[in-house]
């Protein structure tokens, strides 16, 4: 992929036949036509910004999968989202060294670069990379905050080509490479992680799988009748204690047994 860039005719010096450097130009065009300050604000969250968002979107992940019912499966799918990236990264590296592809103001001119000092390969881009594995291990998660990891990834993309320090193509190529092993290994990663939290569950650093309101048992239900049944029932353990002794209940009720036993009794006095 380096040849494209490398050795372009004049004629191609701002795209002209290369949809990639097509692309390239049109979106740091924006920069150019950008106030000084916007540009400084795309530079810090190109550099930085979209990575401690994701961040802070695993910590908000990690808060609400607790509470699910499937906690530990969770919880390990949300390991799985940096451990992707880290081994993404890995995979980067000797493609760099394959494909050696300068960065895109290397070759051309008119760029407005954001950010000095990138001399590595430009192919593929290690941020846009790392966001996608993490959007997508998120996913893994928890949809809701994976579809946002996801959107989080696609901005830093654009941030990346808005920079002048990699071509479109840079950035497509970090995505798939990003999805791909978080994807792919995720089957793995799961069968090794999940055992894991859960054993952390049922160990006393159980709450950093599982919240106390999802832990906490309920009363089993016909608990709270049988109680009061055997401890607090004041007629029934009226009624059973007078049947074990034999003695003949009290009652001035008629027509009742205790009833009648009082009217003998009173007959023999008289």
């Amino acid at each position: 992929m380096a040849g494209l860039a490398v050795g372009a005719p004049p004629s191609e010096a701002t795209g002209g036949s290369n949809p990639d450097v097509s692309l390239l130009y049109d979106i740091n065009g924006l920069a150019a036509d950008a106030p000084h300050w916007f540009d400084r604000v795309m530079e810090w969250v190109g550099e930085y910004g979209i990575m401690a968002a994701m961040a802070l979107l695993m910590i908000w992940c990690w808060w609400t999968v607790r509470k699910r019912d499937d906690a530990p499966a969770a919880v390990a799918g949300l390991i799985w989202a940096p451990l992707a990236a880290g081994i993404a990264l890995l995979v980067n590296i000797p493609i760099r060294g394959f494909v050696e592809r300068p960065r895109p103001f290397k070759d051309h001119q008119g760029l407005d670069v954001l950010v000095a000092g990138k001399t590595d390969f430009s192919f593929v881009s290690d941020h846009a990379t790392m966001a996608m594995a993490v959007g997508v291990g998120l996913f893994v998660a928890n949809r809701k905050f994976g579809l946002v990891g996801i959107g989080l990834a696609l901005i830093e993309g654009f941030c990346r080509v808005y920079m002048g320090v990699h071509y479109p193509t840079d950035v497509i190529g970090g995505f798939a490479l990003g999805t791909s092993v978080a994807l792919l290994l995720s089957p793995l990663a799961m069968a090794l992680l999940t055992p894991l939290t859960r054993a952390v569950a049922d160990s006393r650093l159980g709450r950093l799988v599982r919240s106390p309101a999802a832990v906490s048992p309920a009363a089993a239900p016909g608990d709270g009748g049988g109680d009061a049944a055997s401890d607090g029932g004041g007629t029934a353990d009226g009624t059973a204690d007078g049947t074990a002794d034999g003695a003949a209940p009290r009652s001035g009720v008629p027509g009742v047994p205790g009833a009648r036993g009082a009217e003998c009794d009173k007959d023999l006095a008289a």
